[in-house]
């Protein structure tokens, strides 16, 4: 009889299992939180041989022993037909004293350590849903605590973080597996199934990193290079709602923690330069440039050579990848910040866009032009004088295109108080560039806007400097004539190779045309 009720209590958990576990700990109920996370861990991962587990709150739970039974919320077998479900929910913090509620808060955090299967949203769904409210509680007491975080409580909150947010991604399979921008941008996001946990737990880390009572210099032992390397690497997540909130999270990560600046920065180049130069496949790009450009507005001046290095190895090389259309707005914002905080990086970036200029992608144009604009707002007559020879000449090729959008965004750039004021200026220089295709496109362009557009471009060079004018319009005028002069020649030599073909056509000989020998007399 007596052996009967001995083999009814719980089994204590013995002292090598508690040390496996978790270390050292300030009770045996938080030694037992870490011995269940573990069983439970070991059960995911497919392992039979479950320790013992005693109760999670030993006030609430009291009289039930659960042995070695597998926990029900990962074996499929006990769902439903198991009569004790070892995942219970816990007291809330409003129903304990102010002296348990750290005790409380471990044992949360960890019951909130076990990562469910939603691939099947049948599974699991009682043990879920506790989870969920559980993780609302946590979030809850981040806001409304009014004491700093001790040691070991941030040391299990990062701990709960890491284990719930640091997973493999697995990207979906592609069709087309060179991503393209425009193709993208028609493809419907991929949702993680996880999510309604994920967002609750990117929620507890947000408030967590901004709460006033968490101690920096505490936390980052915690929230060290090793935790922003992982969150780093979930921001190529196809979800664009984690992207979001991962956006936001490192954001509030680079302000509270100074001593990891340099290194969020140099991580982040060592993403784009692996993007730029290896794969050019990564979701989180625009994010990341988000990210950089309020960084980039808080640089202090003169600007430190790494950034200066940082643009031009990093962001401009970010124009050359097929997918530009994906983050071209986040990209131009931060180069444009660049060059309101040092107008003489406005010659670097200006040849910088020249270099990776695209030459049959006409909508790739566009935003380049676009971007152009935003540039030469912030440049000075200096550095523009620099630049405004290679400038003009690509402007002109633009002014040229058959694609009117193309040809239409370029005149576009006379609408620009600021420009045209700089053009005004040099245009000396920039008028007898950019003339020829002005006037090929008042004459002969077949869109009706461009050359609606370029008439008036044309009229504004004649008003301010009609001289000039003149002197293009009869440089431009020879040039034509010397060029019909050319054609002719030319369609002259291809009839008289013509005939002669044709001559030899009914001879059956073949027509050999001799080499021109260049003879070199030498003189005296």
């Amino acid at each position: 009889m007596i052996k009967q009720f001995l083999n009814k209590l719980p089994k204590k958990p013995s002292k090598s299992a508690e040390n496996r576990d978790g270390g050292t700990s300030t009770s045996s109920s938080n030694a037992s939180v870490h011995s269940r996370s573990s069983d439970l861990a070991n059960n995911r991962h497919g392992n039979s041989n479950a320790t013992s587990l005693s109760g999670l709150n030993s006030t609430s739970n009291s009289g039930i022993s659960y042995g070695n039974k597998i926990p029900q919320a990962l074996n499929p077998k006990l769902n439903g037909n198991g009569t004790v479900s070892p995942y219970e929910v816990l007291p809330s913090f409003r129903d304990v004293p102010n002296s348990e509620k750290q005790n409380l808060l471990v044992k949360k955090l960890s019951l909130c350590c076990v990562v469910f299967d939603f691939t099947d949203p049948t599974k699991n769904l009682k043990e879920k849903d506790i989870k969920r409210q559980t993780l609302v509680e946590l979030v809850d007491y981040v806001t409304s605590e009014n004491g700093n975080f001790a040691e070991t409580v941030m040391q299990e909150m990062i701990k709960m973080v890491s284990i719930n947010l640091f997973r493999t991604l697995t990207p979906q399979p592609r069709e087309n597996k060179v991503l393209e921008g425009f193709d993208l941008e028609e493809e419907e996001p991929v949702m993680d199934p996880a999510w309604p946990h994920l967002q609750i737990v990117y929620e507890f880390l947000l408030r967590f990193v901004a709460s006033p009572e968490t101690d920096a210099k505490l936390a980052k032992r915690y929230v060290d290079h090793s935790f922003v390397i992982r969150l780093l690497d979930l921001f190529d997540s196809e979800d664009p709602r984690e992207r979001e909130y991962l956006k936001t999270v490192l954001h509030r990560i680079y302000g509270k923690f100074m001593v990891h600046r340099p290194f969020i920065r140099k991580a982040i180049n060592n993403i784009f330069y692996r993007f730029i130069f290896e794969t050019e496949k990564h979701n989180g790009i625009a994010e990341l440039l988000e990210i950089l450009g309020s960084i980039i507005n808080g640089f202090a001046l003169p600007l430190k050579e790494e950034h200066k290095l940082f643009l031009v190895r990093a962001l401009i090389p970010l124009h050359k990848p097929k997918c530009i259309p994906m983050y071209h707005q986040q990209l131009s914002y931060s180069i444009t910040q660049f060059v309101e905080k040092d107008c003489k990086l406005a010659d670097t970036v200006i040849r910088g866009l020249l270099k990776y200029w695209p030459v049959t992608n006409s909508s790739k144009e566009v935003m380049f032009l676009s971007e152009l604009e935003e540039v030469l707002e912030a440049t000075q007559p200096p550095e523009f004088q620099r630049c405004m020879v290679p400038l003009f000449r690509q402007i002109a090729r633009c002014l040229s295109s058959s694609h009117f959008q193309v040809a239409e965004r370029a005149l576009f750039l006379w609408n620009n108080d600021h420009i045209e004021n700089l053009i005004k200026q040099n245009r000396k220089v920039i008028l007898p560039i950019i003339f020829p295709a002005l006037e090929r496109n008042a004459r002969k362009h077949w869109n009706q806007a461009v050359q609606s557009l370029t008439l008036n471009v044309r009229k504004i060079f004649c008003d301010i400097d009609l001289e000039l004018f003149e002197e293009c319009l009869l440089k431009f005028q020879e040039d034509e004539t010397q060029e019909e002069g050319i054609k002719l020649k030319r369609e002259a030599t291809w009839k008289r190779l013509e005939e002669i073909a044709a001559m030899k056509a009914a001879s059956n000989e073949p027509v050999l045309v001799p080499r021109r020998i260049t003879t070199h007399t030498s003189s005296g």
